[in-house]
């Protein structure tokens, strides 16, 4: 049943069209902290990463999207960018979720913020 489901679709992982094309002409390059791994054509015009799990593109961290997008040559495996102590750890993208950011009075709240500063108007 997966084979089929990687013949007919993109949303569950890699086409089998897309793996042919990583196993033809795809050099390894290397592997993040989450278990995705990035590849390059023999003459670096292409880079492409393979999600371990859903492809999801926020699970791409900012050391890697910088190499995946031609920002530098060097891979993070062989030159690990210097990281501010400040820096917060990558988070994938949460929206759609139910850990989504909800602000204050948000109807997602668990519990609607007490709004003792809005007076209902009502028509007499």
């Amino acid at each position: 049943m997966r084979f089929i489901l990687s013949l007919l679709t993109w949303w569950r992982g890699q086409t089998i069209g897309f793996q042919l094309f990583t196993w033809r002409k795809g050099v390894r390059v290397g592997e993040d902290e989450l278990g995705n791994v990035y590849y390059r054509t023999q003459d670096d015009k292409r880079r492409w990463v393979m999600y371990a799990g859903e492809p999801e593109a926020s699970k791409v961290s900012p050391d890697w999207h910088g190499w995946l997008h031609f920002t530098w040559n060097e891979t993070p495996e062989d030159r690990p960018l210097v990281h501010k102590p400040w820096e917060k750890e990558h988070q994938e993208n949460l929206t759609g979720t139910a850990l989504a950011y909800a602000p204050a009075g948000s109807m997602r709240q668990s519990a609607p913020a007490d709004r003792r500063d809005y007076e209902a108007w009502s028509p007499e």
